[in-house]
């Protein structure tokens, strides 16, 4: 199906921009005010101050939620106040708690590999943050932030995507889609898959056209401090990972390899994920890797690489553009991490067995080629044409023979 990029916001359009402190949202504010837009500066206040500061000399890496965020605010004020523009601080402080932080916690502690940031940018960036805008009685036209994506609309009905026609409401409409930047090497829509159409409708990526390498090219061009600021690496700096846990004691319990022999002892199944292969405290006389992990008799399981490799798996959980859902099998391509490439799949619906428990809809995918380390919790990103056309969450993988 053919897609048509729709426009970026004008002159004289008011435009909210999600700031962080970093190069990308920097850029995207200044970018949108030298086009003549009513540009309105807002960041989300995430953190609560309750992980312990680090002993001197210690420093963190770049990240979402941690105690560098009074810097980065006061970053994007002083910005904001040098280019005229109005600016917002919103605390979000307790939806992050309930929505991120827990939810990343329970994940964890039931054997499973979450990714904080789709579950942040669903609720929170594009929720929480533009409710809190909108209390403010902030009228806007476009919400933007410097996420590397496309906004599209299919000029069909979105069930022709699937290959079929459908009498439901829903496949009647067109919505707007996310699909890939231009730089495939920083490439996010798969972070936004979960974003609601109807908000999509307001919202527009600025940098989807420029490279990373031309973003900063333009930053130290503006003599802009981001320029100089490294990446976020994760949502919550590694060194306080184990103080994140702290709150409910791990329980310990036998690493095991596929046939059932022990191997050693684990610290508590939320300090593993599928083929991790450092910090396993076994020896072996070749390389080991968790190929499982079973949250009801509290085991790691190891195996060789070859047994990480999986002919597809099970998702739930499904979101689809416009809400409607396809009751029918597609071919498709499909991410199941940020770092994977999208690879030739086939997608059809999935009637759980007696005892299976899934979220909302269920699909079967399987891979035109065996992938590795199929990770339960993360999330499974189907596009076809380079648009996000559904996604859900991995809940079992489906072992080769």
């Amino acid at each position: 199906m053919k897609y048509t990029e729709l426009e970026m916001p004008k002159k004289g359009d008011c435009v909210v921009v999600g700031m962080s402190g970093g190069v990308d949202s920097t850029m995207t504010a200044l970018l949108l005010k030298e086009r003549g837009c009513s540009v309105i500066g807002a960041t989300m206040s995430l953190w609560k101050g309750d992980l312990p500061i680090l002993k001197e000399g210690e420093s963190l890496k770049e990240s979402c939620y941690g105690p560098g965020e009074e810097v980065n605010i006061e970053q994007c004020k002083k910005f904001c106040e040098e280019n005229n523009i109005e600016y917002h601080v919103i605390d979000v402080k307790d939806e992050y708690q309930k929505q991120v932080l827990d939810y990343f916690k329970a994940e964890y502690r039931a054997g499973r590999t979450p990714n904080p940031c789709i579950r942040c940018n669903r609720f929170i960036k594009f929720g929480a943050l533009l409710a809190g805008i909108k209390s403010l009685g902030i009228n806007f036209d476009y919400f933007c932030t410097g996420h590397y994506a496309k906004i599209v609309r299919g000029e069909e009905p979105v069930s022709s995507s699937y290959g079929i026609k459908s009498e439901d409401v829903n496949a009647q409409k067109r919505p707007v889609q996310i699909a890939c930047a231009l730089d495939a090497t920083k490439d996010q829509a798969y972070f936004l898959y979960r974003i609601p159409s109807d908000v999509l409708e307001k919202v527009r990526f600025p940098l989807a056209e420029y490279t990373k390498k031309q973003i900063y090219e333009l930053a130290h061009k503006y003599n802009l401090i981001a320029a100089d600021r490294k990446e976020s690496q994760d949502f919550i700096p590694a060194e306080y990972l184990e103080y994140l846990f702290k709150d409910k004691p791990s329980v310990p319990g036998d690493i095991i390899d596929l046939d059932g022999h022990i191997l050693g002892r684990h610290r508590g199944i939320e300090h593993y994920t599928i083929g991790q292969r450092r910090g396993l405290g076994v020896s072996a006389s070749e390389p080991l890797y968790v190929a499982a992990i079973d949250k009801e008799k509290n085991l790691v399981v190891l195996g060789k690489d070859s047994d990480l490799f999986s002919k597809g798996f099970i998702a739930d959980d499904f979101v689809f553009p416009a809400s409607f859902e396809p009751k029918c099998e597609f071919d498709a391509f499909v991410k199941i991490r940020l770092a994977s490439k999208p690879v030739p799949c086939h997608v059809k619906p999935y009637a759980p067995k007696e005892n299976e428990k899934f979220t909302g809809s269920s699909y079967e995918i399987t891979f035109e080629k065996e992938q590795r380390a199929v990770a339960p919790g993360q999330s499974a990103v189907l596009y076809r044409d380079g648009v996000i056309c559904g996604g859900g969450i991995i809940s079992v993988a489906l072992k080769s023979e």
